[in-house]
């Protein structure tokens, strides 16, 4: 019984798709929604957010990143055909590279929100949750590729044949 339960934990864990550094989840799983309308509340609150980057802006001492929130699904990712909530800055103390973190690649960072920041969006001014960085993981790009099966989905070829014991059509295979 012992060895079938190590086995099955084994086999579980050798599914796990969430990349490591991202595991540990926070105990209290803070939305965009809840830190925008009392920032001062949930200072200090562990995060894990992602979404899609809208700008990388590097200073003298950090690296900030603006992303577009999007929540996460079961492996961490997140899930961009759902409706998006709002906007976040990440900041970083080290230099993170614009060329690698660029405009519309899809992250999750796991930090600590440190309150709100004024951002400008157009004309209007914003104040945008500050999650100071812990981890940022940056998701693959994926390749998608359309294969056309055609309309017949590997019934091709079919002849006509009207006294034929499966219809009208003769599939030569049978």
């Amino acid at each position: 019984m012992k060895h079938l339960l190590l086995l099955l934990s084994i086999l579980l864990s050798a599914c796990s798709s969430m990349p490591t550094v991202l595991k540990n989840a926070p105990a209290m799983d803070v939305h965009l929604g809840e830190a925008l309308n009392n920032p001062d509340r949930y200072r200090g609150t562990p995060v894990r957010w992602g979404g899609t980057i809208i700008e990388v802006e590097n200073e003298t001492d950090a690296t900030e990143i603006q992303v577009l929130y999007y929540p996460l699904d079961s492996s961490a990712r997140p899930r961009i055909d759902k409706k998006t909530q709002g906007r976040f800055i990440v900041s970083s103390p080290s230099f993170l590279d614009p060329a690698i973190y660029k405009k519309d690649s899809i992250i999750t960072v796991t930090g600590t929100l440190k309150g709100s920041v004024e951002r400008g969006v157009g004309k209007k001014m914003l104040a945008l949750p500050l999650v100071e960085i812990g981890n940022i993981y940056l998701w693959p790009e994926e390749d998608y590729r359309d294969v056309y099966y055609g309309p017949y989905m590997g019934y091709y070829p079919y002849y006509y044949y009207p006294y034929s014991r499966f219809g009208y059509y003769y599939y030569p295979w049978y």
